[in-house]
């Protein structure tokens, strides 16, 4: 494989996961729920056949916790940097480091992604030199390239508005051609979380482990 899907997600722990969906959940059932959600997404990114598979983690002392739950065939990385664009930059450098010639990197809230928006992330770097899946509220949930592009990821102001705008103004001043993939949502607020049960409700299939604790909850 030339390609490599990267993960990115942090132990679950009550009081720091999920926290704008508090209310209406507990701190402990937020904290269940991204559990659900990475579970999911981690299965969807395994169906992705063009590619191997890493999850980056945090923090770096969670190895066997993750050891237990990642699906077969993943890579399981610690998440090295100070910030987000730090330990962004250096899962991707990594990955480059080791051979691979095109690297995505998504996060792992969104489990309902269409798995197409997932290969349109490595095939559109066939035409482009980036590759951004656009969120429904200003982030981004996949960043794809075909070389580590570290300024795309220094001066962002991350969990905002502005973080797609600041990296497509960074690629036009670099001169780096960007593919935009269609537009989707990850679960952070309770609009995304209505939206998220709105789509279980219709095919539960789409996150399986999300939708068997939103129904023990009521929420589906």
């Amino acid at each position: 494989m030339d390609g490599a899907l990267i993960v990115v997600a942090k132990r679950p722990k009550p009081g720091f996961a999920k926290t704008r969906l508090c209310p209406p959940f507990t701190p402990e059932d937020a904290a269940e729920f991204y559990r659900c959600l990475m579970n999911d997404t981690m299965a969807l990114a395994a169906k992705l056949n063009i590619a191997d598979h890493t999850l980056a983690y945090t923090p770096p002392e969670a190895l066997s916790y993750f050891q237990n739950m990642v699906p077969e065939g993943f890579r399981l990385v610690p998440q090295k940097g100070n910030n987000l664009g730090e330990r962004l930059a250096n899962a991707l450098g990594y990955h480059f480091e080791l051979g691979y010639k095109r690297v995505v990197i998504m996060n792992s809230d969104g489990p309902t992604l269409p798995l197409a928006h997932l290969e349109e992330a490595f095939s559109g770097l066939d035409r482009a030199d980036i590759t951004l899946g656009m969120g429904h509220d200003g982030g981004y949930y996949s960043i794809g390239m075909k070389q580590l592009q570290s300024e795309l990821f220094q001066g962002i102001s991350w969990s905002t508005e502005r973080v797609i705008p600041q990296t497509i103004d960074i690629c036009h001043r670099l001169q780096l051609k960007v593919h935009q993939l269609p537009e989707w949502y990850d679960v952070d607020v309770a609009a995304d979380l209505d939206r998220l049960c709105s789509d279980l409700v219709q095919n539960p299939t789409l996150a399986p482990q999300t939708y068997a604790f939103l129904k023990v909850l009521g929420k589906v």
